[in-house]
């Protein structure tokens, strides 16, 4: 089967401007152009776009999925064992935070009793899935099962007040880092109090810290594409510039 670009749009349920864009980027190219200039696409392309769209969906970058589906070591089926894998880590993640409302509803109809605790474990428990799924390699090869261990165990026994404070910290930390990022200066007022408030959101998840340890995440920021993605997803730049304002911070210069 082929598909003109108006028939594959309709069929995958995405617009013909979306899949103009595709070429344009190189992540999905037609198989060939008509006689009249339209672009035509023929199983291969059906079967990559399928894959773009898992990966969309898993929230990956379109950086990366480019990079996955024109590797030459691609293999589609292993790359739908992995969709259905994380697919099915979203599922359990629902699948939590349905429970939690459930209970929450039962707890105030007067059918059971909740902690404060038991209130968060949904959101806390789809935060550590969500990390996992997105950082989890890196993360443990850098700081090893022992360490990613104990701060999920840390996370999951956050108070309700220890919890609030954390989003708080994180809020006005993003806050802050976008104010310091227009002073162009790593080492002034503003990006060194960002530096700070990263240190405290930290602290939150690490069960110990070090200056090293922090300058080694903040370089991890500029390395890893991922992490640089989401901080330069507003401002391009952010992640370079938080990488600076925190390793004059801890006055590592080599992490």
């Amino acid at each position: 089967m082929e598909y003109t670009i108006q028939k594959l749009g309709r069929m995958a349920g995405i617009s013909t401007r979306t899949l103009r864009y595709y070429d344009e980027i190189g992540i999905l190219k037609p198989a060939r152009m008509n006689s009249s200039g339209y672009r035509i696409y023929g199983q291969a392309e059906v079967d990559k776009l399928q894959h773009i769209l898992f990966y969309r969906e898993l929230g990956l970058s379109l950086e990366r999925i480019n990079e996955l589906v024109n590797s030459d070591s691609f293999d589609g089926v292993s790359a739908l064992k992995d969709h259905r894998e994380q697919l099915l880590d979203k599922k359990r993640q629902l699948d939590l935070l349905i429970s939690n409302v459930e209970k929450t509803i039962a707890l105030h109809e007067g059918r059971i009793t909740m902690t404060d605790q038991e209130k968060f474990e949904g959101f806390k428990q789809k935060l550590i899935d969500e990390n996992e799924l997105k950082y989890g390699q890196e993360i443990r090869e850098k700081y090893g099962e022992d360490a990613i261990a104990r701060s999920n165990a840390k996370l999951k026994n956050m108070s309700q007040s220890e919890y609030e404070e954390v989003t708080r910290l994180t809020e006005e930390l993003y806050a802050t880092l976008a104010e310091a990022f227009k002073t162009g200066d790593p080492a002034g007022e503003l990006a060194q109090k960002t530096a700070e408030l990263h240190k405290k959101w930290l602290t939150h998840y690490w069960s110990s810290y070090s200056k090293e340890a922090h300058a080694g995440l903040a370089q991890m920021y500029v390395d890893d594409e991922r992490f640089k993605a989401h901080y330069d997803e507003k401002v391009p730049g952010t992640a370079e510039f938080l990488r600076d304002a925190i390793l004059i911070y801890t006055g590592v210069s080599n992490p």
